[in-house]
């Protein structure tokens, strides 16, 4: 079973997600994280790609080596931005035949007027998932964002259009939040649209608040309050501000668990402790 919307079917999934390394030392560095956390047995991890296919080649390569090193299931992230029909038609052409089964259909970052990249055939990413739907190849996954995309006008039209393209993927995967009350009510909004998909929940654990909060605002998350109060408790010793950073994840894991979350997905950034430290609080460690 390599499907994500079958393992999905099956029970919980705990994921991972990489980025491909831009030199020597970071593949050496990425495949100690990978063979770390191989022994957590992971549903599936998925590999990013870069702003208009700038990782396209790197992102190919560490799908490929995963699949054909490890028993994982990879899923291969996609953008649509600044890429022509025929480009995209050849990149899953060699998926295929690769024998990757799984895509997360991304629409990437647009021109700041919101008109189609130069070269790209797309606006939406509801028309990449059109095409990779098309090829009856691939089990889809969409970006979910609970506290709206950072280019949605209002709340309305974000869930609007989610639901629609939700309703032609197999399942949903979050950015990353802090407050479970955000991804409660993601899913509630699902509903009330009449998209029952899965939606697996991104976690990232605060390992690094200022990293983070720079990611945050990017995709339009916000890092509360209080969250940067408790972290601030550790002061100047980063050792301390990374295990605060992942009791905090590790609560929210728990909370979404208990809530009935279908997946859980974290957000790596190629390390491997704070995850692990994670799989043991919540005792999802597999036994020897």
């Amino acid at each position: 079973m390599a499907r994500i919307a079958d393992l999905l079917a099956a029970g919980p999934t705990y994921s991972f997600e990489f980025f491909p390394p831009k030199n020597e030392a970071g593949w050496l560095s990425l495949g100690r994280t990978i063979a770390e956390l191989e022994d957590l047995e992971p549903s599936f991890v998925s590999v990013t790609y870069g702003a208009g296919g700038s990782t396209r080649t790197r992102t190919a390569d560490l799908v490929s080596w995963v699949k054909r090193q490890t028993p994982i299931p990879p899923m291969a992230h996609l953008t649509c931005h600044g890429h022509s029909r025929h480009e995209i038609a050849d990149i899953l052409i060699d998926y295929r035949a690769e024998g990757v089964e799984n895509i997360l259909a991304l629409g990437g970052d647009p021109p700041a007027d919101g008109s189609p990249a130069p070269g790209s055939d797309y606006r939406y990413s509801s028309e990449l998932v059109d095409d990779i739907r098309s090829t009856g190849a691939f089990s889809i996954g969409v970006a979910a964002h609970p506290e709206l995309h950072p280019r949605s006008p209002d709340r309305d039209s974000d869930r609007r259009h989610l639901a629609s393209k939700l309703r032609d993927a197999d399942f949903a995967i979050t950015q990353f939040f802090f407050e479970v009350d955000h991804y409660l009510a993601l899913v509630d909004d699902m509903g009330a649209h009449g998209v029952d998909k899965p939606i697996v929940a991104g976690i990232m654990p605060v390992t690094n608040l200022a990293q983070v909060s720079r990611m945050a605002h990017m995709s339009g998350a916000e890092v509360p309050r209080w969250l940067v109060d408790r972290v601030a408790k550790a002061g100047d010793d980063a050792d301390d501000a990374a295990r605060i950073g992942v009791e905090i994840a590790t609560e929210l894991c728990a909370r979404l668990i208990e809530a009935g979350a279908p997946g859980l997905h974290f957000y790596t950034l190629n390390r491997s402790s704070a995850v692990r430290s994670i799989y043991t609080e919540l005792g999802l460690t597999p036994s020897p």
